[in-house]
């Protein structure tokens, strides 16, 4: 590995980015980058792919936040992204999902906390809270990191993602809708407070007090703030396994409704939850992303 110089990172980020690894791919460049975290306290990994001539202009980013016992590679390797991306000019940012080697008791032991399943929060329980901030780490340490060292344009930015991570875009973006123009989520995680993938991460992170879960779950979030974006595209398996126990996309149906949010709500008939699943539909939302960016 090698400290990535090429894009002359800013005064803003006073972190050194390593370069893992580069592959030209569609004409432009599929990175893998690693640098000290402060919010979390560990070394962190994430994937850039910048299209062709992203150095001639700042290409519009978007973020992609991946579902649980996931990392930056299963997008990378697996969703087909950059053929689209490098004909639509965009960059495409692929972060970890949580915090790694804490060394924090139990943080390997499931599938569904700790280790692969950050959930997007920051939080406040101990002994999580010592680094479980993805929610920080995602919309201020890491977007701060990327515009000083990447040729993007933060002020052109949108976010998508997959379960746990359409759960994490959701939210971010509904939170932040001056720093995300576009949302966009595959069989995403609609209410946690719902669900018991939901239930136990936030009582882990967060605590018992589940007003405070309203936070971190979508569906409230439009309940509590709407949305004036774009409509919200979300493509949902009617195979997924997890479709009426663990994402429920109805509730976030019927939220938006109530609240008069557009939302897209496409159910694709024999599609599951894996990244077949993501690969057959990643184009439209890429375009979808490029239309509104």
């Amino acid at each position: 590995m090698s400290e990535d110089n090429q894009f002359a990172p800013g005064s803003a980020s006073k972190m050194t980015v390593t370069t893992v690894s580069r592959n030209k791919s569609f004409g432009g460049i599929q990175g893998v980058y690693s640098h000290e975290s402060h919010e979390t306290g560990c070394v962190m990994r994430f994937g850039v792919f910048l299209p062709p001539h992203a150095g001639a202009c700042r290409a519009p980013v978007l973020y992609w936040l991946s579902g649980l016992t996931c990392s930056e590679e299963n997008f990378v390797t697996k969703a087909g992204a950059q053929r689209v991306a490098a004909e639509l000019g965009l960059a495409i940012v692929v972060p970890d999902t949580s915090p790694r080697g804490l060394k924090i008791p139990g943080e390997d032991e499931n599938y569904d906390f700790g280790s692969g399943a950050g959930f997007y929060v920051d939080a406040t329980q101990a002994p999580w809270s010592r680094g479980y901030r993805m929610y920080s780490y995602i919309t201020k340490e890491l977007s701060s990191l990327v515009a000083s060292s990447f040729p993007v344009n933060p002020a052109r930015a949108g976010i998508f993602g997959h379960s746990m991570g359409g759960h994490g875009a959701l939210t971010i973006a509904l939170k932040n809708p001056d720093c995300y123009k576009s949302v966009s989520a595959f069989a995403p995680m609609c209410s946690p407070l719902r669900c018991p993938w939901g239930e136990k991460a936030l009582t882990g992170y967060l605590g018992t007090d589940r007003a405070r879960w309203r936070e971190y779950d979508a569906t409230a979030l439009i309940e509590d703030r709407g949305w004036k974006g774009p409509a919200i595209l979300v493509d949902q398996g009617a195979e997924d396994p997890f479709l009426e126990s663990q994402l429920k996309p109805g509730l976030l149906g019927k939220a938006c409704e109530r609240a008069g949010v557009a939302l897209n709500l496409r159910m694709q008939e024999g599609y599951d939850h894996s990244y077949f699943f993501i690969a057959s539909f990643i184009e439209d939302h890429l375009r979808f992303h490029a239309s509104n960016l």
